[in-house]
């Protein structure tokens, strides 16, 4: 039997293969790459790029030590001796920041806003969106603790999927206060979870002592059955005079700029180094699971990575759930275009003149030849299956006074054409 993809991985596929799902299609996540690409860099961000693994004590710290990532779904990529391991990496802000820190980005001017995009690895249950190998848009902005910043990157992140034509997806937005906040938080939770032990899973009472916020993200029905049957209070009944007053103003842009969202008060995040705004992005046609990605700021966590303490705020998005979220709705996502012009010789003799033609376009646009002389009816049948906008032709005659016959495969229309013209007549009437 012929090897196939790992579980949980993708091909994704040029537009026109038998086989082509919407989904996998890579003209769709090119365009989705470069309209983020252009929102985000019309917005000021940087691009950089990390490498797809990392020490694994960047991860644990980057992602935090309690969460199912590290716990369960990362991929352990090298390992020797008494060295901690490389991990592919589960998400990008860790690396990010690790990489602003060494490379002295601190310089650059502030708030500092970076983008990337890229694979992601982890060891999870495959299911509709959620792969082993998925890939993802993340946006970064380090320097600055302001609830404008927050709520610019809010607003970026929902500019990009309605620039696709999405229009479905809406913003939950919670805070999860200060550290003090926080801390009084956990205790409330402790003392509310602590006379039911006995009901908690098993990774929700392992979650009690170190890091209760992490119950309420738990998976185990029983433990939301648990939580809501208490009546659990939400992290915002919590917020200190500043971190409510930092969640106000976030609020107050977003309403100004006609951002909708819900107010959310189960988001949350558990880890130390997490402060204020979190908030994620939902579609109901991805499915149970409708999140397409999340964002939050940390001020914690560059100091956790072993640098100054450093305010930033982050999101991220999955490519894979925005295109299901498209499809859902009955986007379709323009196909990746086919060449200007397709050009073939008549005879074997201008084969490499053809070639040559095609070359002197391309620099100006897209190009393809033929790699054998083809009679006319088949240069056309061959110029459309490739999309193309134009076929030139070149027999023995035309090669002679230096000119092709150039057909516009949609109108018909056919003339002749200086191959010294060729480049701007087709600029012009493309």
């Amino acid at each position: 039997m012929a090897l196939q993809r790992p579980k949980g991985t993708q091909d994704h596929l040029p537009d026109g293969s038998p086989k082509l799902r919407y989904d996998l299609s890579a003209s769709a996540f090119s365009r989705v790459v470069g309209t983020a690409r252009q929102v985000l860099e019309r917005g000021g961000a940087k691009l950089i790029h990390t490498p797809l693994f990392e020490e694994a004590e960047l991860v644990r710290r980057g992602v935090g030590g309690s969460t199912d990532i590290v716990r369960k779904e990362m991929f352990t990529v090298y390992y020797f001796g008494d060295h901690g391991g490389f991990i592919l990496r589960p998400e990008g802000t860790a690396g990010v920041v690790r990489a602003y820190l060494e490379n002295g980005l601190k310089q650059l001017p502030a708030p500092l806003k970076l983008w990337t995009h890229g694979p992601m690895f982890r060891a999870e249950n495959v299911q509709k969106g959620r792969l082993r190998q998925f890939h993802q848009v993340d946006y970064e902005v380090i320097g600055s603790a302001d609830a404008l910043v927050d709520a610019e990157a809010i607003e970026l992140m929902v500019r990009c999927v309605q620039q696709l034509g999405l229009q479905g997806a809406r913003v939950k937005l919670g805070s999860i206060g200060d550290p003090e906040d926080r801390e009084r938080y956990n205790a409330y939770l402790r003392q509310s979870f602590t006379p039911h032990l006995d009901r908690l899973s098993d990774d929700s009472r392992d979650r009690l002592e170190r890091n209760p916020m992490r119950i309420l993200d738990s998976k185990s029905a029983s433990d939301q059955a648990l939580i809501a049957e208490l009546g659990v209070r939400p992290m915002l009944d919590f917020l200190g005079e500043d971190a409510a007053a930092h969640f106000a103003q976030v609020r107050t842009y977003l309403d100004a700029w006609g951002v909708h969202y819900d107010v959310d008060p189960s988001i949350v995040r558990g880890l130390d180094y997490y402060r204020r705004t979190a908030w994620e992005l939902h579609h109901e046609g991805v499915g149970a699971k409708s999140a397409l990605g999340g964002g939050g700021r940390y001020d914690g966590l560059a100091q956790e990575l072993g640098g100054p303490e450093t305010p930033a705020v982050g999101w991220a998005f999955g490519i894979e759930r925005v295109l299901i979220a498209l499809e859902a709705e009955g986007v379709s996502l323009p196909a990746s275009k086919g060449p200007l012009v397709f050009v073939a010789a008549l005879d074997a003799e201008n084969v490499g003149l053809a070639a040559q033609v095609a070359l002197q376009v391309r620099e100006v646009a897209g190009a393809e030849f033929a790699y054998r002389a083809l009679k006319p009816g088949n240069v056309f049948k061959e110029a459309q299956r490739r999309g193309a906008t134009y076929a030139a032709l070149i027999g023995s005659e035309e090669a002679a006074r230096g000119v092709v016959a150039l057909k516009h495969l949609g109108s018909g229309e056919q003339r002749e054409v200086s191959t010294v013209d060729l480049k701007t007549t087709l600029l012009e009437n493309a």
